[in-house]
C-alpha cells in the first residue's frame, strides 16, 4: 500500500460512530478524505449517519467548509461489515473504553486490512504499549486522542507505544495538521498521555479544594475560568511561565506543593454522585443539577462556543511570532512524505 502526499487521497477507515466516532468522521470528510464508517451495531447506522450531516450542515452554516454536506457525504461509506475496510490506508477506532471490547475490535480490524495499514486508537486512557499487542504489525500502531468536537477542536494527541515506528509517528503529525490540529506528540507511551495527565491534575485539586470546605463548585469554576480560562488557549504553560517570570515561579513551586494534593483516588464528593446514579447532564445529576431545558440549553451554548473559541484561536496559532517575523515553523519545512 502506498501514501500519498495529497491528505485527500489517503483512504480513512473509523470504527466506532458514536458521538466521537460521528465528529472525527465529519473532520477527515472535511479534509477531503474518503471515509468508510463502520458501526458495530446495525441498528445505531442511522443515528451515526444523522450526526454526521448535522455536524456538516453546521459546519456549512458557521461558514467552516467551503461545501455543503451533501458533498461531503458523498464521500462516505457507512457499514458494519469489517471486511469493507480493506482499502484504508489509516484505520481509527473509538469504540466503548473497554480492554476486551477493543481487544476483539483489533482483532477484527487486523484481519480486514492490509498489513501495512496503520491502525490506531482513540483512548483517552489505556496504554498504547498494551493495545498494540492485538494486531499483527505494532510497529504501525498508534495512538490518535481526539477532542470532542473533533471537526472543530484543534487538539489532536499522537502517542507512540513501546513498538511504534517513530518514522510513521512523524508522518502522522503533519498529516494532522493537514486535518487543521495544532497536534502533539508523546513520544513515550504514558497513561493518560498529555492531556489528560494535565487536566486530571486539575481535576484532583478542584476535588480537594471543594471537599475541604476551602470552596465551593461553582467558585472553583470560576477560578479555571478567569485564571487558565484566560491564558492557556494562547500560551499553554511554559510560555506563560517564561511571559511572567520564571523566578517567582520556582519560589512558589517550593512552597505550595508539598500542599497540593497527592490523593490515590477519587474523593467522597464525586464517589457520592456516582454511586447514587448521577452523570451529570446527561441525567441531570451532578456537581450541578440541571432540568432538560437546563440541560439542551448548556449543549447548545457549549456548540456554540466551540465555533467561537475555534474563530478566536485560530487568530494565534502556536507559532503566531514565527509568522510575523517571517520564520518557518518546523512543520513549513518537509513535506508529507510517508515510508511505505
Amino acid at each position: 500500500m502506498s501514501y500519498s502526499s495529497e491528505s485527500g487521497e489517503i483512504t480513512i477507515g473509523m470504527v466506532g460512530l458514536g458521538l466521537m466516532g460521528s465528529s472525527i468522521t465529519a473532520c477527515m470528510l472535511i479534509a477531503g478524505h474518503s471515509v468508510i464508517g463502520l458501526e458495530p451495531v446495525l441498528e445505531n447506522l442511522p443515528a451515526s449517519e444523522g450526526r454526521i450531516r448535522t455536524y456538516l450542515e453546521i459546519a456549512w452554516e458557521k461558514g467552516l467548509v467551503p461545501k455543503k454536506a451533501e458533498e461531503y457525504m458523498a464521500n462516505l461509506v457507512l457499514t458494519d461489515c469489517y471486511e469493507k475496510l480493506r482499502p484504508a490506508s489509516i484505520v481509527i477506532e473509538s469504540v466503548k473504553e473497554d480492554l476486551e471490547i477493543k481487544r476483539a475490535v483489533f482483532a477484527k480490524i487486523d484481519q480486514a486490512v492490509e498489513r501495512d495499514a496503520i491502525i490506531s486508537s482513540n483512548t483517552s486512557a489505556i496504554p498504547i504499549s498494551d493495545l498494540q499487542e492485538f494486531v499483527s504489525n505494532p510497529a504501525r500502531f498508534f495512538g490518535l486522542h481526539w477532542m470532542q468536537p473533533a471537526h472543530t477542536t484543534r487538539f489532536l494527541e499522537i502517542i507512540c507505544g513501546q513498538k511504534s515506528d517513530h518514522s510513521l509517528a512523524d508522518y502522522l503529525y503533519k498529516l494532522a495538521e493537514k486535518w487543521d490540529k495544532e497536534p502533539v506528540l508523546v513520544k513515550k507511551d504514558i497513561r493518560g498521555f498529555i492531556g489528560n495527565r494535565l487536566m486530571y491534575a486539575m481535576y484532583r485539586e478542584a476535588l480537594h479544594l471543594v471537599e475541604g470546605g476551602y470552596a465551593t463548585i461553582e467558585d472553583v469554576d470560576r477560578a479555571c475560568r478567569n485564571v487558565a480560562g484566560y491564558f492557556i488557549p494562547m500560551v499553554g504553560v511554559f510560555r506563560w511561565m517564561d511571559m511572567t517570570g520564571i523566578g517567582a515561579y520556582h519560589t512558589v513551586m517550593k512552597e505550595l506543593f508539598p500542599t497540593l494534593s497527592n490523593a490515590h483516588g477519587p474523593n467522597s464528593l464525586i464517589n457520592n454522585i456516582v454511586e447514587n446514579g448521577g452523570n451529570g447532564i446527561f441525567n441531570g445529576r451532578g456537581f450541578y443539577s440541571y432540568t432538560e431545558e437546563e440541560r439542551a440549553l448548556w449543549e447548545e451554548t457549549y456548540s456554540r462556543f466551540t465555533y467561537e473559541i475555534r474563530e478566536l484561536a485560530l487568530k494565534y496559532p502556536h507559532d503566531v511570532v514565527s509568522r510575523k517575523l517571517g520564520s518557518p515553523s518546523p512543520s513549513d519545512v518537509d513535506e508529507l512524505d510517508t515510508p511505505t
